[in-house]
């Protein structure tokens, strides 16, 4: 076998990429970090963070240059989540959801449906939500009761969907729902654009939560909602396999949420001991902080570049991408709990204060562990793969 310089592009970094990190970091510590700790405190959307990241064309970069968008790639909307994670987790949800709500669109949906749904999230007039779980189906996505029927040209929509982030602050949801109750499982689900405007939707009230307190989690009502049959993505019954692709794809964004958690929790932690001091000197100078500082470090870096190899493959759409966005987002994220943990010890009593940041650092990294399936449900895939040779 000869090996070329290019099979080594996948670990290359760019200087736009770099670039890129400056100016994201720029604006991050700018106009975002001064207002996460009240958006934690009172539970708020961070409009400031929302308006800051319009204005600087953060606000959903992955939009192809054909919709109005910048046509950021897959390594690059990585970049913009961790740099804005570093300092606010709620924050990165706005681009990180963005993508999670519009790609199915990307992906499948008719030039039509892209043209009119893709340029106004392109221009930050609307954030796009995703409706998939439910409360009986989370990780069995299969089982989902949300049913549409048929009447005309249009679809009837009946149901509800659960824990959908910035649920009530989006204009647009792609949301899953069974068309063939006797059709095969898995084969039956369709998707559909649903408009905050449609009659009979509806939201229930905000979740209480953790974790990533500004960014509104909420229920999804469907009571006779009627949706043009222009408002299908993709094919009737392709709903499960578009949403399964989606999760390829965007579980990389969740793992580079997490690594800019991990990251924000280290540099609050290192700043920290080379200042502290007991025993007549800093903490830094004792070999035990050094090497939970070493470890630290390493996870972070080894996850990062989980999650920027994946992100390559996201691009190009490889075909082990499924592999590897489940190990990028469950690896990344197991290193974002154990890293906010120790830098919360590594701080002592100050790191259980709401005086730092790194204790809401702690709480935010839990969830990213959870969403956008389980770590637990990550190795299911995994293993699945691996299985499959």
């Amino acid at each position: 076998m000869t090996v070329t310089s290019t099979d080594f592009d996948l670990f290359r970094i760019s200087e736009d990429h770099e670039a890129l990190r400056e100016a994201v970091r720029a604006v991050a510590e700018d106009k975002i970090a001064p207002y996460a700790a009240a958006v934690d405190e009172e539970a708020r959307y961070p409009q400031e963070a929302h308006d800051a990241l319009v204005a600087s064309d953060f606000f959903a970069p992955h939009v192809p240059e054909e919709y109005d968008g910048v046509g950021a790639d897959a390594l690059a909307t990585c970049i913009v989540i961790e740099e804005v994670a570093r300092v606010d987790a709620s924050a990165c949800l706005i681009p990180a959801v963005n993508k999670l709500g519009s790609l199915p669109l990307i992906l499948a949906a008719s030039e039509d449906v892209k043209r009119r749904y893709l340029p106004p999230l392109a221009h930050g007039e609307t954030t796009f939500s995703y409706g998939l779980s439910e409360r009986e189906a989370g990780s069995d996505t299969a089982s989902m009761k949300c049913r549409a029927r048929r009447d005309g040209d249009d679809w009837v929509l009946n149901g509800q969907k659960s824990w959908i982030t910035n649920a009530g602050v989006s204009e647009y949801y792609t949301v899953l729902a069974v068309t063939d109750p006797d059709g095969p499982r898995g084969n039956n689900v369709t998707a559909f654009v649903v408009e905050k405007s449609d009659a009979g939707f509806t939201f229930g009230e905000k979740e209480r939560k953790l974790g990533i307190k500004g960014s509104p989690t909420r229920e999804l009502h469907f009571d006779n909602v009627r949706i043009p049959g222009d408002r299908v993505v993709g094919e009737v019954g392709d709903g499960l396999k578009i949403a399964l692709r989606t999760l390829d794809h965007t579980r990389v964004t969740i793992g580079a949420q997490a690594i800019g958690i991990a990251q924000g929790a280290l540099d609050q932690a290192v700043a920290y001991v080379k200042e502290r001091k007991q025993f007549g000197k800093r903490i830094a100078d004792f070999q035990g902080i050094q090497f939970m500082l070493a470890d630290m470090a390493m996870e972070v870096e080894a996850a990062r570049q989980m999650v920027y190899v994946a992100a390559a493959k996201s691009e190009r759409g490889d075909k082990d991408l499924t592999f590897f966005g489940a190990a990028a987002k469950c690896f990344a994220s197991d290193v974002a709990m154990k890293v906010t943990t120790d830098a919360v010890q590594l701080l002592g009593g100050a790191g259980y204060t709401k005086d730092f940041p790194l204790e809401r650092m702690m709480r935010d990294a839990k969830i990213t562990q959870i969403y956008e399936g389980t770590n637990q449900i990550q190795r299911v895939v995994m293993a699945r793969q691996l299985l499959k040779g």
